[in-house]
């Protein structure tokens, strides 16, 4: 707050004191000296561990830097019920989250012990000294933090499969994973200050004013206006802090996103933005959301936060409403700007005036006036999906060619397509021969054959149920990888587990013995072969499969010819031939349960083929596994 003009004037601040101080006075520092570190870390290899989420993660290391301040730790049971409660720590300081870290089930951990804390891949972060453990109460949690139960928030159902007990206490750190990609661009709060302040000397005005945009979406047209309308009202700087550590489920990956961002950065004039990255996990908790934004924001040296429309919603509830009203954000913010010292910058949404090429604020466009708009659901469908150039009024050119790079249309994405049934099916004929006709039309295609990875990349596994799934999984794991990078995979495997696939149909057992070229079946007769699908261990069928291929009446390249055409009408082959292949077997009309994110809805068959399921724009496949932009595969489904 600025002195009354009756007293005597401060020197010149330093650049570093013109912006706003973190909360509480100064950064929090969790991070061991570095002449301590290797000690600690010695001692810290020797204690139990504890192993952390990805969202632990992100919340230990904003913790670490500063980011949270004052908070200092994972919060304990005075701090965590206040809280939920009144938005506040116990200390009176404003905070509207819960930062809290969960203890499992049957951890053996007592007070005043200290338990090493890991990542997912093992690696030592830092220790803990145990100062609490107490209960959690997640319904309670999210109805007061999130203000609904509705499991249709993604944090309802996060809260409920969490372990019931916290764990706080004194936190030392001394090591925190790096990022694979934009490392340079991940600030922590002093390192960003630091920035601002530099950038504020050397335009040599002074400006104490920082303006944060949260993002979590690629930058177009309209943010370009909004945020530049923003630095001006304030005579400021932009700090362009787009989230990239956890964000709303759907949400474009944070390597397309960022890479707009770097392309949008030299549109702004010189010395007018900076762009940081910043690895929070949201909870998508509407207006509580904005306001820990802020808070965060003022962390790292901002006193105004850009707060839109929905800011951190997670989209409709189960009745189909939207979860908070439209400008909550935006008031709770308002209501403690003066004890936060973070304004907000309210923007309501922006239209492209076509007569006047320029974009305006929705509420002040006179009615009738001719205005365009793109929703994001447009985007994917009506231009990315088709392959359509984004158009100039909506985004900058540079940008619509990244994300034409990282969603090609859906002829040009990967995909997998898994066989399965039992053996002697002819799940290998039917590869093949799609394989071929895939290539036809352009495809770059691999074929998985079950027998063939046995023999190089599952080499030395059994027969038994556990190997069977290790198999598979490592099948999926592989087709996931081809088709992430828009290959299309064929997988041919007998995958008899419902646990490891999804719905098939199986040719009758007694045709596939009258095809067993391999003399299998009589030998699984004869008891040489033990724990032989389909003898005297089950194949677990389908119940309803959406698309049934009889192979007992219809040839090899009939059935190649009907999945052919099922995948020409998902748009992942083109329809480069007006009639079938192999007589003019017409398209596959029972497809049906195509995802909005490209997902391809499950196959099964009476026959060689079984489920199938394709990697699209959102990257899910199916019958495989689950592929993100953290982890590729955690495991098939």
């Amino acid at each position: 707050m600025d002195r009354p003009s009756s007293e005597p004037a401060d020197p010149v601040p330093s650049p570093a004191e013109r912006l706003i101080p973190p909360c509480g006075g100064g950064l929090v520092d969790l991070w061991v000296p570095a002449a301590e570190r290797e000690r600690v870390k010695f001692e810290a290899a020797r204690l139990p561990s504890l192993q952390i989420s990805d969202r632990a993660l992100c919340d230990l290391t904003l913790l670490a830097s500063g980011g949270f301040s004052p908070l200092d730790r994972f919060m304990g049971r005075a701090d965590y019920e206040r809280v939920l409660a009144e938005m506040r720590l116990a200390s009176g300081a404003i905070f509207p989250l819960p930062i809290t870290l969960q203890v499992p089930a049957g951890a053996e951990l007592r007070l005043d012990s200290q338990v090493a804390l890991r990542d997912a891949h093992n690696d030592l972060l830092g220790r803990l000294t145990v100062e609490e453990i107490y209960p959690s109460d997640p319904r309670r949690e999210a109805a007061e933090v999130l203000g609904t139960t509705d499991p249709r928030h993604p944090l309802v159902a996060e809260l409920q499969a969490l372990p019931r007990h916290n764990l706080s206490g004194r936190l030392e750190v001394f090591r925190l994973p790096r990022p694979r990609n934009f490392g340079r661009l991940l600030l922590t709060p002093a390192e960003t200050r630091e920035r601002l302040s530099l950038s504020s000397r050397d335009r040599g005005r002074g400006r104490r004013h920082v303006v944060a945009f949260q993002t979590r979406n690629p930058l177009h047209r309209a943010h370009e206006v909004l945020t530049r309308r923003a630095i001006d009202a304030v005579d400021g700087t932009l700090l362009l802090h787009p989230v990239v550590g956890l964000t709303r489920p759907g949400d474009v990956d944070q390597l397309t996103r960022v890479r707009t961002y770097r392309a949008m950065v030299h549109h702004y004039p010189s010395g007018r933005v900076l762009l940081a990255l910043l690895p929070l996990a949201m909870r998508l908790a509407g207006p509580r959301e904005a306001l820990w934004h802020a808070l965060i924001r003022r962390n790292y040296g901002a006193d105004h936060l850009i707060v839109g429309r929905d800011h951190a919603s997670p989209g409709l509830d189960s009745r189909g409403e939207p979860f908070y009203p439209p400008y909550a954000a935006q008031e709770l913010v308002a209501r403690h700007r003066d004890e936060l010292g973070v304004a907000v910058l309210p923007f309501s949404e922006l239209v492209y005036l076509p007569g006047e090429q320029r974009y305006e604020e929705a509420a002040k466009v006179p009615p009738g006036q001719p205005t365009r708009t793109l929703s994001g659901s447009l985007v994917r469908e009506d231009y990315l999906r088709r392959g359509r150039r984004l158009p100039a009024w909506f985004t900058r050119p540079e940008v619509a060619e990244i994300l034409e790079e990282a969603y090609p249309p859906r002829h040009r994405q990967g995909f997998c397509l898994w066989l399965t049934g039992l053996s002697g099916a002819g799940k290998s004929t039917l590869a093949e021969l799609l394989a071929s006709l895939l290539e036809e039309r352009g495809r770059r295609v691999t074929v998985l054959d079950g027998d063939v990875v046995r023999t190089h990349l599952s080499k030395g596994l059994g027969f038994s149920r556990e190997d069977r799934d290790v198999n598979v999984r490592r099948i999926g794991f592989v087709a996931a990888e081809i088709a992430r990078h828009g290959g299309a995979v064929v997988a041919a495997a007998i995958s008899p587990y419902r646990a490891v696939r999804n719905e098939v149909r199986a040719t009758p057992l007694e045709v596939c013995e009258r095809r067993d070229a391999k003399g299998l079946y009589a030998r699984a007769r004869a008891g040489e072969i033990p724990g032989f699908t389909g003898v005297d261990d089950p194949y677990e069928a389908p119940a309803d499969p959406e698309i049934a291929l009889d192979t007992t009446g219809d040839t090899p390249e009939e059935s190649a010819e009907r999945l052919l055409r099922a995948l020409v009408g998902m748009g992942l082959v083109r329809d480069e031939a007006a009639v079938g292949e192999f007589g003019g077997v017409g398209a596959v009309d029972e497809v049906e349960g195509i995802g909005e994110g490209g997902a391809v809805g499950e196959f099964g068959e009476i026959g060689e083929a079984g489920a199938v399921g394709a990697v699209g724009a959102a990257g899910e496949v199916e019958e495989v596994g689950e592929v993100d932009d953290r982890r590729l595969l955690r495991e098939a489904v």
